[in-house]
């Protein structure tokens, strides 16, 4: 007994000097623990994305307003809690099933039948698993889910009734996103009914909460629609293929972003900014939140477009594109047309259309928007280039201002070269001016040939050139914006595409536009060149950023504006470049311009450069028609470029004069129209006054 008591003596000795130490010397340390609190930080609320507006300030893109229900569950929040919930949501709310998949159904089930779930994997099998060294607690879990996610059956994901699989959808929207960041659960068709029945039963469902979120609106039906872009719905979230550079930004996976184009270039500035919430919890519960940063949408982006211009444009090329569709016999192969319509001196884009004939979605063909092809499809440009030529023939001193050649038809290497004209006018001495003013072929043959160290003697059975001149015209033909990108403000330019062979032959298509494609843009930033005494600007479509402004039509203060930026400047003299003016000016006015018609009595003074360049569609031989120009002559303040593929196999239906005639008779009945009403105005300078009349504002822009 005595041994006894003093064993139990000693045993209380010692858990009285355990809690001695406990309480003592680890006391504070305990206490610490079991008050300890976290603070976590995170981004609420879906803010509306910053709106974009034409040049005029007309909005094209806006965003609708939408009664929306969202769950936002905590750290510690299970999967049982989260179910509880989704049920008396469901009785509150319609909610379509038609995104489960069915490993959402396999989750559900595992959840919703537990026991059965249980016995999918067997007592020995849990134990084998345990036994095994080399797999953590985790990995065995892991490894028992799998299993038992592999052995539910078919009938088992099929046998939810409608009222289950109502649930289940809500339920797997709970499951998305990250902890404390609100989840979208239902915000499209949302009823007033439904808003309020949820918002009365706010107290039986912890987490949910209504709120109004935003969808984008895009004015002007399907116009300009291809370069304005997509934002990514809620479901779809970030794109898989730029998570990661997303998520190190701080966006939630399900955030909704720009996936192409001006929605996508200008991401940075059209998302809104979150509100910062922290949130102190202990463990896992949310003790207390604190706003820490005050979200607001988005800032607005204006565009350089005339969306009245952009308009009337896209319906000039739609009647154009339709009149030719009817004469199948005379353009089979004709199913697109683009037109650039830009301001020389800034290289502000004022109107960019692309149109051709796809399948809808009916399976019938129409005319759809394909404004993205001008800058990121390419095609034979024809005698368009020719400027270039001449350019590259005073640069490379191959060639000396009012130089006369002789044009008549040239055997070379055994191939018959001719200009468009010889065989019903004959031969004759050109000079520079004239060689543009007729489209002269062998006049740029001869030009081509002296760049290449070669002689220009008319019947030639071999020709030994100097092959570095395919790069030499290149590298000039590049000064003025063909064969580079031309640096637009959007994803996915091209470069156009140069040809890989180098032989005499096609050198000799080089210089007239028959070898290396260019794309609209390459070709109204060459023509701008021109126009502007040899400035190659680089355009854009961003004219300004702005802050937003919530009062109806009120428009922010700026806070970028995009300036012009000069990429380099051709290196001619000015007498050379006046040279090339003078021949484009004579296609528009002279006796024999090959643009005569369309404009030697325009009001404008227009000048202009055509193209028809030999092509070929599914083995076919075709051609393209092009005409690129200016007005006024003396004070540029618009060039564009018009190219129709695959316009005509035999006769030349003149579709791109037309084109081009009507869209700059369209630009300046419009100038007209709205410097009547006082929006702008341009002066002998150059100098663009723009008035928004919604709020008073006027900004003077210059091209210099």
């Amino acid at each position: 007994m005595n041994i006894l008591f003093f064993a139990v003596f000693i045993l209380f000795t010692l858990l009285i000097l355990r809690l001695g130490i406990v309480q003592i010397v680890h006391g504070n340390d305990y206490l610490k623990e079991v008050q300890r609190t976290e603070n976590v930080k995170a981004n609420n609320g879906s803010p509306p994305r910053g709106k974009i507006y034409d040049r005029y300030r007309n909005v094209i893109v806006d965003n609708v307003p939408m009664n929306a229900i969202t769950y936002t569950r905590t750290q510690s929040t299970k999967p049982d809690e989260m179910l509880k919930v989704a049920r008396k949501l469901a009785e509150l709310i319609e909610m379509k099933s038609d995104k489960i998949t069915d490993r959402d159904r396999q989750d559900f089930w595992l959840i919703t039948h537990p026991d059965e779930a249980e016995e999918l994997v067997s007592t020995d099998e849990i134990k084998k698993l345990e036994d095994t060294e080399d797999l953590t607690k985790d990995d065995v879990n892991k490894k028992i889910y799998q299993m038992q996610l592999d052995r539910i059956t078919k009938e088992n994901i099929e046998s939810f009734n409608e009222d289950e699989l109502e649930v289940l959808a809500i339920f797997r929207e709970f499951n998305t996103g990250y902890a404390l960041s609100p989840q979208i659960v239902k915000n499209e068709g949302v009823s007033t009914e439904e808003m309020a029945r949820v918002n009365e039963n706010l107290a039986k469902m912890p987490g949910v909460n209504v709120t109004t979120d935003w969808m984008r609106r895009y004015s002007g039906d399907d116009t300009l629609r291809s370069i304005l872009g997509k934002v990514s719905s809620a479901e779809q979230g970030l794109p898989s293929e730029l998570v990661n550079s997303y998520t190190a930004k701080g966006y939630a996976l399900n955030d909704r972003v720009g996936t192409s184009y001006v929605e996508s270039q200008y991401e940075d500035v059209l998302k809104g900014q979150k509100e910062e919430i922290e949130y102190i919890t202990k463990n896992g519960s949310v003790l207390e939140e604190q706003l820490v940063k005050e979200g607001h949408s988005g800032k607005d982006v204006v565009l350089t477009i005339d969306m009245k211009l952009q308009k009337e444009v896209e319906k000039i090329v739609e009647e154009e594109l339709s009149k030719q569709a009817a004469k199948y016999w005379e353009s089979p192969y004709l199913d697109r047309a683009f037109v650039v319509m830009m301001d020389p001196h800034t290289g502000e884009i004022m109107s960019m259309v692309g149109k051709k004939y796809g399948e809808n979605a009916n399976g019938q063909t129409e005319l759809q928007d394909y404004a993205l092809g001008t800058f990121t499809s390419a095609y034979e440009a024809g005698s368009a280039v020719k400027g270039a030529t001449v350019l590259t023939g005073y640069m490379t001193d191959k060639l000396n201002i009012g130089d006369v050649l002789y044009d008549a038809p040239m055997m070379i290497g055994g191939e018959l070269k001719s200009s468009w004209f010889n065989a019903s006018q004959g031969s004759k001495y050109l000079s520079d001016i004239q060689a543009l003013e007729i489209s002269s072929n062998v006049y740029m043959f001869k030009t081509a040939l002296k760049i290449a160290n070669a002689p220009t003697t008319h019947n030639q059975e071999f020709v030994d050139i100097d092959l570095e001149a395919f790069d030499t015209m290149r590298n000039h033909f590049s000064q003025v914006g063909l064969g580079v990108k031309t640096g637009i403000d959007l994803p996915g330019e091209t470069y156009g595409l140069k040809g890989l062979e180098k032989k005499p032959g096609l050198l000799l298509d080089l210089a007239i536009g028959q070898y290396d494609l260019y794309t609209p843009m390459q070709l109204a930033q060459y023509v701008s060149s021109i126009a502007n005494d040899g400035y190659r600007i680089e355009p854009h479509i961003m004219k300004e950023i702005r802050e937003p402004y919530h009062e109806k039509n009120k428009i922010g203060p700026i806070v970028y504006e995009n300036k012009p930026k000069v990429l380099n400047r051709i290196n001619v003299s000015e007498r050379e470049l006046q040279q090339v003016q003078d021949g484009f000016y004579q296609v528009a006015h002279g006796s024999r311009g090959t643009a005569r018609v369309q404009f030697r009595d325009a009001p404008y003074n227009a000048a202009a450069k055509s193209g028809t360049a030999e092509s070929f569609y599914n083995g076919k031989d075709t051609y393209n028609t092009t005409l690129i120009g200016y007005a006024p002559f003396n004070n540029p303040e618009i060039a564009y470029s018009v190219v129709v593929p695959w316009s005509h196999q035999d006769t030349d239906p003149g579709v791109n004069k037309t084109i081009a005639k009507r869209i700059m008779d369209k630009y300046f009945e419009l100038k007209k129209e709205a410097e009547k009403d006082g929006l702008f105005e341009t002066s002998v300078e150059g100098e663009v006054r723009v008035m928004d009349d919604s709020d008073g504002q006027s900004q003077t822009e210059t091209g210099e």
